[in-house]
């Protein structure tokens, strides 16, 4: 097929419409037209991130779409990202790099607007190098308090000049409404590049879904241009841990589909089932989705001591706030029962952030600036917080097995002592403490993992000797180019890229106030 040489921006009537979902969708079924696709989002708000191979932060939402594309994911993907610390304020990364801590007000009162230089420049690279960008928005274009600086909606829409769809999740309900009440809060010039709706997670016939479909392009003179059905076991990885069911099972790889997950049967006797702590700020919860694929494992975000009590494993994950989701686990008794277990020669594993947590000693000066902080006591480490992030991606052994990790992290640990290395880190008994994200989707590593966490619990666990997580995920992706091959209109959105927003689309009242 020849090159677009365009874009399109897909947004959303609301947080988690599906917008990550269709813009993967719609990159897997171009890059299989063999058109060189690239995906695209000027500034995310997520907790789960990713560090590409120049050493640049970015989401990890973005990392999963740059597979899908099948492209490396580079800083020009994604160049702002935030990464809250609390309710009012976050860690401004700029292309893969921290430049500061900023509150809401100070980010949306003038820094936002003074990167919408560097957010047009990434997409115009981009756009040089490919043959089409497939572009998301964040939360809703018609969010009219934030327009002024916008810099990932219709402001970036407008100033490269991309056509937009607007995807709505039917499955919440009000769909119609949300569709035309977006449109109708845009400015004329924004409206004017609204090109059209995907409605999504259709359950039923769409025959029934028809009329509202034809009213709705009367009123705003945009067509629908696809329903895509509600398909389980679609989760990609997530902006953020907010969706976490607490307590809630999590079968495939997504917390939020967790509760409509199958774990499948396992390979030997018993279930393994592994419980996570669901610390404030959760971060990089996504390390444990390669468990999840596992045959016969069971996860479970957790929030009370309880809960731990028929884990085999538990996993501390990631978090942005270490020394405070140290002092909910003391809060909630998660942190005794947790020093119970260890005690008791029960397996826990920390991941980052939860690697800290199981320190002897924490010296934090710049994330909580909390000080000098006990840690859990139960790996022999000190941790001592910098104020420059370590940013890799190590490549290591394991068990026998080769193992490829990924590290963001202001804590340095210094490891005194233990029974053994650990990747990066140690094991004391049977608890492991390391810096590496994603070292867990090495399939041989985390057999062998997995095979030590079942001696120590005493369980017939047997990890299926054929998973492999890599070609799961592929399997997922493909799934998602499905979904936009069979139930939208590709013949549109080709022409949409290649051209660019219909001329003369009608103008829906009242507009921008």
């Amino acid at each position: 097929m020849t090159a677009l040489g365009g874009g399109l921006l897909v947004a959303g009537t609301t947080s988690d419409a599906g917008k990550s979902v269709v813009t993967a969708g719609i990159c897997r079924w171009l890059v299989r037209q063999g058109i060189r696709v690239a995906p695209f989002k000027g500034q995310n708000m997520s907790l789960n991130s990713f560090v590409t191979r120049e050493g640049a932060e970015i989401g990890r939402a973005q990392a999963m779409q740059a597979q899908a594309a099948r492209v490396e994911p580079s800083a020009l993907m994604n160049p702002v990202l935030l990464k809250p610390g609390g309710d009012r304020s976050s860690q401004v990364v700029v292309l893969g790099k921290a430049v500061g801590e900023l509150s809401a007000r100070g980010y949306h009162g003038g820094r936002q607007a003074d990167l919408l230089g560097t957010v047009t420049g990434c997409l115009e690279e981009l756009r040089g190098r490919y043959d089409a960008v497939i572009c998301e928005g964040a939360g809703s274009p018609a969010e009219i308090n934030l327009r002024r600086t916008d810099i990932v909606n219709m402001g970036v829409a407008r100033a490269a000049g991309l056509p937009v769809v607007v995807v709505g999740d039917i499955d919440r309900g009000g769909v119609f409404a949300s569709f035309f009440g977006t449109t109708a809060l845009l400015a004329p010039e924004d409206q004017a590049l609204v090109a059209g709706y995907l409605v999504n997670k259709f359950r039923g016939d769409v025959s029934l879904l028809r009329p509202g479909l034809d009213m709705l392009h009367k009123l705003t003179g945009r067509p629908t241009l696809g329903v895509l059905p509600f398909a389980h076991g679609l989760g990609i990885d997530e902006e953020d841990g907010l969706g976490v069911p607490r307590g809630g099972v999590r079968g495939s790889v997504s917390p939020r589909a967790a509760h409509e997950s199958v774990v499948a049967p396992p390979h030997g006797a018993e279930l393994l089932r592994v419980a996570v702590a669901a610390v404030p700020l959760m971060s990089n919860f996504t390390d444990v989705d390669a468990l999840a694929a596992e045959p016969g494992v069971v996860v479970r975000f957790v929030d009370r001591a309880e809960e731990l009590a028929d884990a085999d494993l538990v996993v501390l994950p990631g978090t942005r706030g270490t020394v405070r989701a140290l002092e909910w686990l003391r809060e909630r008794g998660l942190a005794d029962a947790v020093v119970r277990r260890a005690a008791e020669g029960r397996p826990v594993l920390g991941v980052c952030g939860g690697f800290q947590m199981l320190a002897d000693r924490i010296e934090d000066d710049v994330e909580s600036r909390a000080g000098s902080v006990p840690g859990l006591g139960l790996l022999p480490v000190r941790v001592r917080f910098a104020a420059a992030k370590t940013l890799a991606r190590p490549v290591g052994t394991a068990y026998g097995e080769r193992v490829e990790g990924y590290e963001i992290h202001h804590g340095v640990a210094e490891v005194l002592g233990g029974d053994e290395e650990f990747l990066d880190g140690c094991r004391v008994g049977a608890v492991w403490g390391t810096h590496w994200h994603g070292s867990l989707e090495s399939d041989g590593f985390r057999r062998a993992f997995l095979r030590r966490v079942a001696a120590a619990a005493g369980r017939r666990f047997v990890p299926a000797h054929d998973t492999s997580f890599g070609a799961l995920r592929e399997a997922q992706l493909d799934r998602l180019g499905d979904l936009i091959e069979e139930h939208a209109d590709t013949g549109a959105l080709l022409r949409l890229i290649e051209q660019g927003p219909p001329p003369d689309l009608p103008f829906v009242p009242p507009g921008a106030p």
